[in-house]
């Protein structure tokens, strides 16, 4: 139990970012449910880990979740997600917009679904812009910061924070958009 007991929230998030921010929410005592496609969140392969499948940071990022394998290809997938979404409180993915576009599960597809539920779209350059629809992996964000430039300068050798850092910052501020959002509706 925690202060968001009652609240439901279906994680589309996989490597660090949205799981993160997930977790916390977890932590606070949401109900999650973590949505993998048939093959897995890539994180299960990342080492360490004692079982195939099982990495450290996976195991770390979805603690405190339920999950669900579906194929979101398929129309009995996606109806298996949109009869999730119709009792959550909360929608959050870190696909791109495109992807989820072409899925028919973007803010307009779920809130025809659940008019209340609270859609967040994490995802590393926004909607517009040059950088629109590209990938975004933490050593890619980190770089284009020049955290790696400002190391160098304490170190004599640029190099990325191994810490998944911004992964876990932007992970901290989508709880605190999610939050906000809850709170607000």
């Amino acid at each position: 139990m925690g202060p968001l007991a009652g609240v439901r929230i279906i994680d589309l998030t996989s490597v660090m970012m949205g799981p993160y921010a997930t977790m916390i929410l977890g932590d606070y005592g949401a109900d999650v449910i973590k949505v993998e496609s048939p093959d897995g969140d890539v994180m299960r392969h990342a080492a360490p880990m004692r079982h195939p499948g099982m990495g450290a940071m996976y195991l770390q990022g979805n603690r405190n979740k339920r999950s669900i394998a579906l194929d979101l290809k398929k129309a009995s997938g996606r109806a298996v997600l949109l009869r999730l979404a119709a009792a959550a409180d909360v929608f959050v993915h870190n696909v791109r917009p495109a992807a989820m576009a072409r899925l028919k599960l973007g803010a307009s597809d779920l809130l025809a679904a659940n008019p209340r539920i609270v859609y967040a779209s994490l995802h590393g350059f926004g909607e517009t812009g040059p950088y629109a629809g590209r990938p975004a992996y933490d050593d890619l964000i980190q770089g284009l910061t020049a955290l790696p430039a400002l190391t160098g300068r304490i170190t004599g050798e640029p190099r990325y924070s191994p810490a998944t850092m911004a992964d876990r910052i932007v992970g901290l501020n989508a709880v605190h958009a999610i939050l906000a959002a809850l709170f607000h509706r």
